[in-house]
């Protein structure tokens, strides 16, 4: 499976033999672009694709890449493998998705006339694409009977510019189209700026400033957050094994300082150490499960006589280039719903069709979209394809639940996701997390799935910490004060992408219970401080809004997954979000938490 946004390519693997994870189509000749240039050398490349509806020989073994090589020209910069791929392609109409399949293999890349596209010869990862600039039939320009017209506004300037495109997508910021509108002549001027010009100097080294997930390294050293704390790993060597009252915890240390010391930075992500070898171990556990006409593989399985070894391998972290093909396989076996669940090709359908449709919250989510993921390249030009992929998926995710509607939450979710998947297969994720994990409790009003594992997160805290349960009843600090934002968004923006990434792997593995360990993994760490004599109200919330950076990330995950593996501490954990259920029936649960 593959996907190109904004610039940003990213597939579960690429194959130089011709085969691929991403599920590119052969070319059909339709609209599509003689040669595809890649900027940046992210590790997920389009897959070279049979010119033809011919059938390929099929290798015995496909094997996903783990790097590549993409230049501006021939003697320009590498960037390291490990990421979603940032191309650009000449700007043409979209085509419309196959309704045969959920996901067809689209190409949305940078607007960019192909006189402005370097050429390079066409290799294993290079090859023409019949579906170069899909990800559905361009929505409706015509206004629904009840739609509100600053609604139709931003729905029809986000059709418009899917078929038009916009100039620099991916390195200007772009200008503001829906909340102040443009005049005619001004559009035509901004439409004409796609039409011509060379790469700029200042482009090609906005190129080089990416890290390996596609963010700007300068965001990473200019961060916002009021403050971002170090996780260090020490704490994390002991992992509770008793859960009897008070004997998991040492006391606090009376010499521990309010505020443990702060960093100025988030360090750039490195590669794991072990990748290449992770990766081989992923490439025996996986096997393809479905393919397309040309024999490029669609959807990735997991290979059942494997199966023992997915688990502690999950946990391990999925490698970059099988992150797609990955969550896609984990999301569809997860099921938890006692009722029959959609399927992936009708929730293809699903999103074309609500793309079609008006939203009630169209008008903010407009407003929301610009500032979701601040920093990273797929999101940074307004109105590029990455802004309008997220706009187009929490729009239609937005009238699938009357209860839900929509909130702010959702969109680091869906751009997270968006980063790996392409804009169908996102939306058909979002619902499955909606159904299966347990998110519409979370996303509905009054957000009682969050409450209940605030609920489980703080009977863990009281049974393995019990002086920093103390203290947060002491300076009356509100669980939701806190960690509200952390359950809301499943850590994103909390932790680095790096980390982030990893805990949802963990997530999609085993469930909501993951948010909780993750929460009660961060207070354990933090412990000393927060217990301190010298905390106070002012510096336990300080502490707690932190953007915290683990110090070693392999220690951390290994902590929470011999927690969670603990079969007593699990049961436990069921009993209470019972317990909970039960409380809010007989209405005692406005007394039950800090």
């Amino acid at each position: 499976m593959s996907s190109v946004y904004g610039g940003i390519t990213s597939s579960s693997s690429g194959h130089s033999d011709g085969t691929s994870q991403n599920g590119s189509r052969p070319s059909s000749g339709v609209n599509a672009p003689s040669t595809k240039h890649a900027l940046t050398g992210f590790p997920h490349p389009p897959s070279r694709q049979s010119s033809d509806r011919t059938k390929r020989p099929l290798p015995s073994n496909p094997r996903p890449s783990t790097s590549i090589s993409n230049s501006v020209s021939a003697d320009s910069h590498r960037i390291p493998s490990a990421s979603p791929n940032l191309s650009r392609t000449p700007t043409h109409s979209p085509q419309i998705p196959n309704s045969q399949g959920l996901i067809p293999p689209t190409a949305l890349s940078i607007p960019l006339p192909a006189s402005r596209a370097p050429s390079r010869p066409e290799t294993a990862s290079s090859a023409p694409s019949d579906h170069s600039h899909s990800l559905h039939p361009s929505p409706s320009l015509s206004r629904a009977p009840s739609e509100e017209a600053d609604a139709f506004h931003v729905r029809s300037t986000y059709a418009r510019l899917e078929a038009q495109g916009v100039p620099g997508d991916g390195y200007d910021e772009g200008i503001e189209r829906t909340r102040a509108r443009v005049s005619a002549t001004s559009t035509r001027l901004l439409e004409g700026a796609v039409k011509g010009g060379e790469i700029s100097e200042r482009e090609e080294q906005l190129l080089k400033s990416l890290d390996r997930y596609g963010f700007f390294l300068s965001a990473l050293s200019t961060r916002q957050e009021s403050r971002i704390a170090l996780l260090p790993a020490k704490p994390l060597a002991k992992v509770p094994r008793r859960f009897s009252l008070g004997s998991s915890s040492p006391p606090p240390d009376p010499k521990a300082p309010a505020m443990p010391p702060e960093l100025t930075s988030v360090p750039a992500p490195q590669p794991p150490p072990k990748e290449a070898a992770r990766i081989a171990k992923w490439v025996k556990m996986m096997r393809p499960e479905k393919r397309d006409e040309g024999g490029n593989v669609e959807v990735w399985g997991f290979d059942p006589r494997k199966d023992a070894k997915m688990r502690p391998r999950v946990w391990k972290g999925v490698p970059d280039t099988w992150r797609a093909g990955v969550w896609w396989a984990l999301v569809e076996r997860f099921e938890r719903s006692p009722r029959g669940r959609i399927g992936a090709e009708e929730l293809g359908r699903q999103y074309r069709d609500y793309c079609e449709r008006p939203s009630t919250y169209d008008v903010q989510i407009d407003l929301d979209v610009p500032r979701t993921i601040s920093g990273h390249v797929l999101f940074h030009t307004r109105y590029g394809q990455g802004q309008r992929s997220l706009f187009h998926v929490l729009h239609a995710f937005s009238l699938i639940c009357s209860e839900c509607g929509y909130c702010q939450g959702m969109g680091p979710i869906a751009a997270t996701l968006l980063c790996y998947l392409e804009p169908e297969r996102t939306y058909a994720s979002l619902v499955r997390l909606h159904d299966e994990y347990g998110m519409h409790t979370i996303f509905m009003p009054g957000f009682p799935g969050l409450l209940e594992g605030i609920y489980v997160q703080e009977r863990l805290i009281e049974r393995l910490m019990p002086e920093v349960y103390q203290s947060f009843k002491k300076h009356m600090i509100s669980t939701t004060s806190y960690a509200t934002k952390w359950y809301i968004t499943l850590f994103a923006n909390t932790v680095p992408f790096q980390t982030q990434l990893r805990i949802w792997d963990a997530f999609l593995l085993e469930g909501r219970d993951v948010m909780v360990a993750v929460a009660v993994a961060i207070i354990w760490v933090l412990r000393q401080h927060l217990a301190s004599p010298e905390a106070n109200f002012e510096t336990i919330l300080s502490l707690l809004s932190s953007f915290f950076v683990p110090e070693d990330e392999d220690t951390l995950f290994i902590w929470i997954q011999k927690m969670l593996e603990n079969k007593r501490l699990r049961e436990e954990m069921k009993q209470w979000r019972v317990e909970w259920g039960q409380l809010v029936a007989t209405g005692q649960d406005g007394k039950a938490l800090l």
